[in-house]
């Protein structure tokens, strides 16, 4: 990786909050240090790049802000407010060995509750890690200029609105938080879709909401739920190589081959899992990434400790009360304590998950498994119908004819 693309993926959204924080103008402060990285892209091959690269970037980025403030023509008092401003931030870090990161205060300006929430994901991950609107509505499946309208109209009501880029006030953390944290893992889920990598713009979110939760994991060590977070997402990033067999075929969790498992980041989700809970405030993040734990202790026990996973989704459920953990649980209890147990837990959800295809696949499943195979293959025909994976859909097309062929077989 070239130095300038190098510092372009470690400090974008660290320079990104230092020039934003004063003037709270996001999109001039993007605009400035875009052209700044265009510089070094100019000048650092032919001249080297320098001791401190996010100082000269810094530097860069801060001459164009004002020259932009001045093309403008601004009112001279505004002009002398931006410069004053831009000069603070300089002596700030004149005084710091390493410039502070504020991202952390950048990534709850955007999860601020002045902002749509329907933007909030795409909004952090341009303003924190650069990514741009076309690659950002490519990932989420909207039309580049929709996205690129809803950036702009979030970056306006940052500016206008007055919203602070700084670390709320400690009564205020646990509600902003949760904000930051859903966004992040809107991002991963996104790329999580896309389960044999085969759409890059969706891999890549994978891997960049991971590269958030880092940074986030980083910034705010005390937050056991951003650990947590950032746990869960390296358990199931770790197994995505082994999602898809040889031939592209949908590979379910308890058929995966373990040895196809990512051992160093299963390693890592596990260190940082334990870290969590060291802080004793157990939150949803950490019980599913628990839950993933549980999973990844195949690798060493041979079996999976289904009872264990229930007992996690139990307080799961009474943490949140969510019919999707509801859901999870009782495909768990089914491996536990058998299909029928399971279905009459599914059967309590009835009208809350009509339109969630893992509710109908599990379903059939279940009702194949206690015989009612008319019923399984209702069920199975809309799990299909409401699901989008090619893979997935062949898998249980599969299952649903070799269950027709087994009634057809009979006398």
């Amino acid at each position: 990786m070239e130095p300038a693309e190098r510092v372009a993926r470690e400090s974008y959204g660290r320079l990104v909050a230092w020039l934003a924080a004063r003037t709270r103008d996001v999109a001039a402060a993007e605009d400035a240090l875009s052209e700044a990285f265009a510089a070094a892209l100019r000048t650092w091959p032919q001249t080297g790049p320098p001791d401190n690269p996010e100082a000269w970037l810094f530097a860069a980025a801060k001459r164009r802000l004002i020259d932009a403030a001045r093309r403008r023509a601004v009112a001279h008092a505004g002009e002398d407010r931006l410069a004053l401003a831009m000069e603070e931030i300089e002596e700030d870090m004149a005084a710091a060995h390493d410039m502070p990161d504020r991202r952390l205060g950048l990534m709850f300006a955007c999860a601020h509750p002045a902002i749509d929430p329907g933007v909030r994901t795409a909004l952090m991950l341009q303003t924190v890690l650069g990514l741009n609107a076309d690659r950002i509505a490519a990932a989420f499946l909207v039309e580049p200029a929709a996205m690129g309208q809803r950036l702009v109209r979030a970056k306006r009501k940052i500016r206008d609105s007055g919203v602070p880029f700084s670390i709320p006030e400690p009564a205020l953390w646990p509600a902003r938080i949760t904000a930051v944290l859903d966004a992040i893992y809107a991002a991963f889920a996104e790329g999580w879709i896309d389960a044999d990598g085969a759409d890059g713009e969706r891999r890549a979110l994978a891997e960049e909401a991971i590269w958030l939760g880092r940074v986030l994991a980083r910034a705010a060590p005390q937050e056991p739920e951003a650990l947590g977070l950032l746990a869960l997402m390296l358990h199931l990033e770790a197994r995505r190589g082994a999602r898809r067999d040889g031939a592209g075929a949908f590979v379910p969790l308890g058929a995966q081959d373990c040895a196809l498992w990512n051992e160093p980041m299963i390693v890592e989700a596990e260190r940082t899992l334990f870290a969590a809970a060291a802080r004793r405030r157990v939150g949803r993040f950490q019980l599913e990434a628990a839950i993933q734990s549980a999973h990844a202790a195949r690798r060493r026990l041979g079996a999976t400790d289904w009872a264990a996973i229930v007992s996690i989704y139990d307080a799961l459920v009474a943490l949140t009360g969510s019919p999707v953990a509801r859901l999870n649980r009782a495909a768990a209890q089914a491996q536990a304590a058998g299909a029928a147990a399971a279905l009459e837990d599914l059967d309590a959800l009835a009208g809350e998950l009509d339109d969630y295809q893992p509710y109908w696949a599990l379903r059939a499943h279940l009702l194949e498994a206690v015989g009612r195979d008319g019923e399984a293959r209702a069920a199975y025909g809309e799990g299909i119908a409401r699901e989008h994976d090619a893979a997935v859909v062949r898998y249980l097309k599969e299952k649903a004819a070799r269950l027709t062929a087994t009634v057809e077989d009979r006398p």
